[in-house]
């Protein structure tokens, strides 16, 4: 491939960025010494730009491996947003290498995301597992959990995955009710995010208590308590939804 694209380059899980004005390096593949062209994945400051997962860095001055959710300390919402499509794409690719339905090796169909099967003809797109999180109020006091995998002393809003045959309305009732024991009301949308760890689509939700008494679920929840908005324990990080959902309830 001659084309000059930038070149998001992952390797153990990690991204190789650049210095400059975006993060990713920009050039041919054989500027870089890169064995295939690449998945396109869209457009990013005006230019073409692929994927790839190589077995090793380029060996370019000031280049440095970094994790996905470090780029949007180092670059910003958009470019977190944009490279997390990208590894979804990746790993839609890599996933899907052969038919779920008969093992046979999969071929990309034209330039749609979809793999197809040439045996039986299975067409697989990319697949988001949709996610509900619901912070409960109760008047100005907030519902904070804390999981055991969370960083130490974090606590955030409830989230579950939707289960199949399932509303998000009926997810966010069932999530609470299983995670804490709580009744919940007056379900209010706040706003969606695309979460690429791995695939997952968070939609989250304002709700009222309305009633119950906090029981943790066993190996799920680690505590749970309302807190008063002076006196909040650690927050998840700015780049989730999570944190800008209890932000905006602080700020109401």
């Amino acid at each position: 491939m001659n084309e000059a694209v930038y070149w998001i380059l992952r390797c153990q899980h990690r991204l190789f960025t650049v210095p400059g004005d975006w993060p990713f390096p920009f050039g041919t593949a054989a500027d870089f010494g890169l064995p295939a062209s690449g998945l396109a994945v869209g457009e990013i400051a005006g230019r073409p730009c692929r994927a790839l997962d190589v077995a090793d860095w380029p060996a370019l001055a000031g280049g440095e491996p970094v994790s996905l959710r470090a780029l949007h300390g180092l670059a910003g919402m958009e470019v977190f947003a944009f490279a997390g499509r990208a590894t979804q794409l990746l790993d839609w690719q890599a996933n899907h290498r052969h038919c779920g339905s008969c093992g046979t090796p999969t071929a990309r169909l034209g330039e749609e995301f979809a793999m197809r099967c040439p045996a039986c003809g299975l067409v697989v797109y990319p697949r988001l597992s949709p996610a509900v999180m619901v912070l409960v109020r109760d008047g100005e006091r907030l519902l904070l959990a804390r999981s055991p995998h969370f960083k130490e002393g974090v606590y955030s809003a409830l989230a579950g995955f939707v289960e199949p045959g399932e509303t998000l309305e009926q997810c966010a009732a069932r999530e609470v009710r299983e995670e804490v024991g709580l009744e919940i009301a007056n379900l209010r949308y706040f706003a969606s995010q695309p979460w690429p760890f791995p695939n997952s689509l968070m939609i989250a939700f304002f709700a009222d208590y309305a009633g119950g008494d906090i029981v943790p679920q066993p190996d799920e929840i680690e505590d749970a308590a309302w807190f008063a908005p002076d006196a909040l324990p650690a927050l998840p990080d700015p780049v989730s939804i999570a944190r800008r959902l209890i932000d905006a309830a602080l700020a109401a």
